[in-house]
């Protein structure tokens, strides 16, 4: 049903049934007065049938001609990051799980049929912009790194800023429906009118309040329209999956909150002084709290910009006409891919390998294998993102196992660490390329904002505390033991 800022259906609910408490007043005296009041209450009746009528048919609007078979990714699934742009009375809240169960029910009734030849290029179309996409967004990830590694930095963790820009664009493609429109189809039937049909004073204001109702409930219809056409665009799967999900990592983030723990995360060309655990202790927390709540602000704040940029979006060409771009990501894809295997095998120069080829060579591996556990595992449960958490997991797990490989002294290597340079570069291209674009930060903020809030409380304090539960076993079994070299991943 529709809401009313905080107070939930109730509220919404009060306003058909508002007049009906004067039920139990002395009846009225005269015939005229006795007719207006049996108007009244089958006028209400009426209106509580259509607003009923409408919310079963709200469920399923949109979702008739939803042929996407990338059920159970958030960037899809997850509402807007701001319902209700336009400030009104009342609106409707969505949630992730409401959206993962009907997904899940209407693939459980859809028939079983042989994919059409149309979704084998949809297939390919797809994968060919999360390769090109997570290609982009390492190196806007590494550059980000690059630009904010500066001397006396006030804030240090280093993939803050990259997941804060990688929120923020996911927030705004998420609230777009400028750039991404639906294509204008008519309806078969125009939608019924919400009027009570009487002469008295209440009547006129639940009409008023009725056509408020119905102008959210006609938004909201044409959300749900959007987002499942948004479902079938293998470009805006492309850019917010493959680029924003690989722009911000989830297991470097756990890494900087280890690092902050163990005393380790320090500005560049500053050193760290000793200091007790209770202060490591408000390290990890501060380093949490800032990885989550700028992510979550950024993600809102990209929705309201969208929405302040609409008035500019509205006039430029729909990016999803723009036919040849399918095409072009096919040959762009796999050909950088390609290309990028090549140069890491005959680098111009050594650095090559540690700065970006080998992340590059890793990235769309991570990308793809996040893709494919979201569309396994999200639908299994609607209240926790099982894929996601199991990516971001799984993501924390290897990044501190290859955190170990390139710092540990090998005893009979005569003094050498990680394997030496070539071992080195290629780790830290797993670190970077691989885990960064398996583990996702827009990704888990999006699901956040869209759960309930007991759900989203779960879910996220689940993966912070597991994720740095496998980075202090991991990397602090080594580093309070035997203690951690410095990596020699440059020539």
């Amino acid at each position: 049903m529709l809401m009313a800022n905080e107070h939930g259906e109730k509220h919404a609910a009060d306003v058909l049934s508002s007049s009906g408490n004067e039920d139990a007043s002395p009846g009225p005296n005269s015939e005229k007065e006795q007719d207006s009041a049996r108007r009244d209450v089958r006028g209400r009746n009426e209106a509580e049938g259509i607003v009923q009528a409408d919310r079963a048919k709200d469920d399923d609007f949109g979702m008739e001609n939803d042929d996407s078979p990338f059920e159970g990714l958030g960037e899809l699934e997850a509402p807007p990051p701001d319902e209700n742009p336009d400030e009104s009375r009342y609106y409707r809240r969505g949630s992730l799980e409401t959206t993962r169960s009907e997904s899940r029910r209407r693939s459980q009734s859809r028939s079983k049929t042989e994919p059409r030849p149309s979704q084998y290029l949809l297939h390919l179309y797809t994968y060919s912009y999360l390769i090109l996409f997570s290609i982009f967004g390492t190196l806007a990830r590494l550059g980000t790194q690059w630009v904010a590694n500066y001397a006396n930095a006030p804030v240090t963790p280093s993939e803050l800023w990259a997941n804060v820009g990688g929120c923020l664009v996911m927030g705004f493609l998420m609230e777009d429906r400028a750039l991404f429109r639906t294509p204008q189809k008519s309806r078969s039937e125009p939608p019924a009118r919400l009027k009570v049909d009487s002469d008295s004073s209440d009547a006129e204001k639940l009409n008023k309040d009725l056509a408020v109702l119905q102008g959210e409930l006609e938004k909201r219809k044409s959300g749900k329209a959007h987002l499942a056409y948004k479902k079938t665009l293998p470009l805006y799967i492309g850019l917010t999956v493959g680029f924003c999900g690989s722009y911000t990592s989830f297991s470097s983030a756990m890494r900087d909150a280890f690092l902050a723990l163990s005393n380790d995360l320090t500005p560049k060309n500053a050193s760290s002084g000793s200091r007790n655990d209770a202060w490591s202790v408000c390290a990890v927390v501060a380093v949490i709290i800032l990885e989550v709540g700028l992510s979550l602000a950024a993600l809102s704040f990209g929705a309201h910009l969208c929405e302040a940029s609409m008035p500019i979006l509205r006039r430029l060409p729909s990016v999803n006409k723009i036919r040849f771009l399918d095409f072009l990501a096919v040959f762009l894809g796999f050909g950088c891919w390609l290309g990028t295997v090549f140069l890491a095998i005959w680098p111009p120069q050594n650095r090559w390998r540690q700065d970006a080829v080998f992340a590059i060579v890793f990235a769309p591996l991570g990308c793809i294998l996040r893709f494919l556990l979201s569309i396994k595992l999200n639908s299994l449960i609607a209240r926790f993102p099982l894929g996601t958490f199991v990516a971001n997991v799984f993501g924390c797990m290897v990044l501190a196992m290859c955190y170990d490989l390139q710092r540990a002294p090998l005893a009979s290597a005569a003094g050498q660490v990680g394997g030496g340079l070539v071992g080195c570069q290629v780790l830290q291209g797993v670190i970077d390329g691989f885990c960064g674009c398996l583990t996702t930060v827009s990704t888990w903020v999006a699901e956040l904002k869209g759960l309930r809030k007991k759900h989203a409380y779960e879910y996220g304090f689940a993966s912070v505390a597991v994720g740095l539960s496998f980075m202090i076993v991991i990397i602090g079994s080594l580093h309070w033991t035997i203690g951690l070299s410095k990596a020699v991943c440059t020539s």
